[in-house]
């Protein structure tokens, strides 16, 4: 009966960006999570290179520092590949397929949707519901990935004995996060359509929710390491000097006018680029608040700014408002940190997955 009853292990939520590894484990008693460890480790410039493993051996010994710099003990690990390295398909199957049957049909139907021979790809599927205007039917989305993609990110897990017990997709990971800071809105975020600006350092990812499911995901190229570059650059750092200045202070007195300020501006332009993007290519013509999440949105001031800018409320993202924290986790250290930390949350999430 004790082998019976063992709790499962804590799955513990691993992000691999650009410019960083996040690492956070959650814990949950009844409906009240807690924060029980995290680490935000930089990697090495160039580990990552257009959101693809470059450099194995970098990365998966950044991911061993951050798993230990966490404390944590577990080596069960929820990761994600980015969404642009991924195929996405809504499809339609009748609703009276067994489990089975539905495979089966899917393994053919994908065919037509992913432009590689499927023996190259992982591919998975979740049914999400019954279709809107026809009860026969049921919503399937198809999710796919090259096999050399996934392959590269489990061997950065093993590399150091850490098992991948869940391979996601950033976007999925964010509407997971998300669902937390939906709780907390008027309505449950029902009726609402929120987007959520993920900008990290390279690229800023438009997610945009309404009624709580993700309607619209693109990727644009704009990110924090053009400011770390100007940085560098201005004064004469070098890489790692001036990503360390960037985010601890320390700067010439000019630094705000002449180099922040600029940044900022040419930042709010994307993202007013970005939703207008998502105006033309859809039917929505405006969103009730823009979420604020990754590395950008911990500068001082950059919700308050995009607010001005855009005509519409922007807060900076927190799915942890919610949450208590371990007493090993400093809060002010962690507050400034939870903006990056959206799609490791929805990954350690996966924990409590039925």
């Amino acid at each position: 009966m004790g082998l019976l009853n063992r709790k499962k292990p804590p799955l513990v939520g691993l992000d691999i960006s650009t410019s960083s590894v996040k690492v956070l484990e959650l814990s949950r008693v009844q409906n009240q999570y807690r924060v029980e460890r995290y680490a935000v480790e930089p990697l090495p410039q160039n580990a990552i290179v257009e959101r693809a493993i470059a450099d194995i051996e970098q990365v998966s010994a950044t991911v061993e520092r951050a798993m230990k710099r966490s404390g944590t003990k577990s080596r069960h690990v929820a990761v994600s590949v980015p969404a642009s390295q991924a195929i996405c398909k809504s499809i339609r199957m009748p609703a009276a397929l067994t489990e089975a049957e539905l495979q089966s049909q899917i393994e053919m139907e994908a065919e037509h949707y992913i432009p590689y021979p499927l023996n190259e790809v992982n591919l998975d599927f979740q049914v999400v519901g019954p279709a809107e205007d026809n009860g026969s039917e049921v919503e399937v989305l198809i999710a796919a990935c090259r096999k050399e993609v996934v392959d590269d990110y489990l061997a950065v897990i093993q590399t150091h004995g850490y098992q991948p017990i869940i391979v996601d997709l950033e976007t999925y990971a964010m509407e997971n996060a998300y669902a937390l800071i939906a709780e907390h809105m008027a309505g449950g975020g029902m009726e609402k359509t929120v987007a959520i600006c993920d900008i990290g350092a390279t690229s800023m990812t438009l997610n945009v929710m309404h009624n709580n499911r993700s309607a619209y995901s693109r990727s644009h190229s704009f990110g924090g390491r053009q400011l770390t570059e100007e940085i560098q650059r201005r004064y004469g750092l070098s890489y790692e000097e001036a990503g360390l200045a960037k985010k601890q202070g320390g700067l010439p007195e000019n630094y705000e006018s002449e180099v922040l300020r600029p940044f900022l501006e040419a930042l709010c332009q994307e993202v007013m680029r970005a939703l207008q993007f998502f105006y033309s290519s859809s039917p929505f013509n405006k969103v009730d608040l823009i979420l604020l999440a990754g590395g950008c949105a911990q500068i001082p001031g950059i919700d308050k700014l995009l607010t001005t800018r855009v005509g519409t409320r922007a807060v900076i993202a927190n799915p942890f408002a919610g949450m208590t924290l371990a007493s090993r986790v400093k809060p002010q250290l962690f507050a400034n940190e939870t903006p990056s930390l959206m799609v490791s949350c929805g990954l350690a999430l996966r924990s409590f997955d039925p």
